[in-house]
């Protein structure tokens, strides 16, 4: 076989698709965010980021960066090993009791990523749990569907945010079994938000457990920032909570919280968890800082919704078309991906605005989008120059309209 030809086939297909990934160079600048500098074609310039998952600007909080610096000088850079091997240490104890508090749970675990608590989690309870079949929403991230997949257990597909098909298929199954539901709260490319109450009501009725993926959602919603169970005070009634370090608070890493059982469970029989090298120190000690910090600061929260509608507001207001989004979250549909490429490229070149295309695998074919992400730190005048710059670009490119 000649492989280096595949490759080169593979990507050559990605390319004509217009589904080709092309990185943003991009130098973020220490207490400038949402400006970030851009190295393309051998030049820099300063841009403005409008798709950071850093949703409140804490990756480069005063309050986080600090810990950090004194955490690297105390403890050094590397955590030295995996958690049962040397790689302990104390503020990774600490980080994980602040995650239970934050979520009012027993205990919490701490993984190298969001995507890695996803997938250890579950390919962990869904395998031990005897005969256990998966009733998966149809919109669940790839963490979570990998971790169903490689747990082997039976798995069934519910309509998305659908709580009466998920009835219907429960009730398949005799309630003896073990069963798990797998849902998100807010769904990251649409925005859309689940509805947790009527979902563990169905659970509840047909004796399954839950597992809810709040990884855009922590920080952001909740009196405390304890993501949109919190909000919703349906917490308690969540088998399992997973949520992430990396955009709310900031830094790097993933979690699960819930019962001391479980968490001992995934800690003891997860591959994921148990063969990687724990979080750097100082990671750990960012993180700490982040979250408390954010269960303190419920105004950092009223900002950033508050963004986020005003944005959704001025683009309706010149008929640009805002997918309905009930969070943080604001999608404008393009509908084809090599348009939505040229989209991305116009407003970085023309305009200096840094948004990238989400297309097919992310999301459906022919519902290519570009997906804004305001933060508190957007002002006013950077809604305004965005606003210019879509309409700008929108027009060019004869991009459709809102119905």
């Amino acid at each position: 076989m000649e492989y280096e030809r595949f490759f080169a086939e593979r990507i050559g297909a990605l390319k004509r698709e217009g589904r080709y990934r092309v990185f943003a160079d991009l130098e973020r600048q220490a207490g400038r965010f949402p400006r970030a500098l851009c190295h393309r074609d051998g030049e820099v310039r300063e841009i403005t980021v409008w798709c950071s998952n850093d949703y409140l600007g804490m990756g480069q909080h005063p309050a986080v960066l600090d810990a950090m610096r004194a955490a690297l000088g105390r403890y050094g850079a590397g955590a030295g090993g995996t958690r049962n091997i040397s790689g302990t240490n104390h503020g990774h104890v600490l980080l994980e009791r602040e995650l239970a508090d934050w979520h009012g749970t027993e205990a919490a675990l701490l993984f190298g990523s969001g995507w890695i608590a996803n997938m250890t989690a579950l390919s962990t309870l869904c395998r031990l749990l005897p005969d256990c079949v998966v009733f998966s929403d149809a919109k669940n991230h790839n963490s979570m569907i990998e971790g169903i997949v490689h747990s082997k257990a039976e798995k069934r597909i519910f309509a998305h945010n659908d709580a009466d098909d998920l009835a219907r298929q429960l009730a398949a199954y005799p309630r003896e079994r073990a069963k798990l539901v797998a849902f998100e709260s807010v769904y990251s490319m649409d925005g859309d938000i689940a509805p947790i109450a009527r979902l563990c009501d169905v659970a509840d009725a047909y004796g399954a457990m839950t597992f809810l993926d709040e990884v855009h959602a922590v920080g952001m919603y909740g009196s405390r920032g304890g993501g949109v169970a919190e909000r919703d005070a349906v917490a308690e009634r969540v088998t399992v909570i997973q949520g992430t370090l990396a955009k709310a608070v900031g830094v790097v890493g993933g979690y699960i919280a819930g019962s001391a059982a479980m968490c001992d469970v995934v800690r003891s029989f997860g591959s994921g968890f148990i063969f990687s090298t724990a979080l750097p120190p100082a990671v750990a000690a960012g993180a700490l800082a982040s979250v408390r910090f954010l269960k303190q600061h419920p105004e950092i929260r009223e900002r950033h919704q508050e963004r986020a509608a005003t944005l959704k507001r001025r683009f309706r207001e010149i008929g640009l078309p805002v997918l309905p989004s009930v969070s943080h979250i604001v999608p404008i549909l393009v509908g084809d991906a090599v348009l939505c490429k040229h989209a991305s490229d116009a407003l970085m070149e023309r305009h200096g605005v840094y948004v990238q295309p989400i297309n097919y695998p992310t999301v459906e074919r022919g519902s290519e989008r570009l997906r804004f992400t305001p933060t508190p730190l957007h002002s006013d005048a950077d809604i305004d120059h965005l606003v210019a710059a879509l309409r700008d670009v929108w027009t060019q490119l004869g991009l459709r309209a809102a119905a």
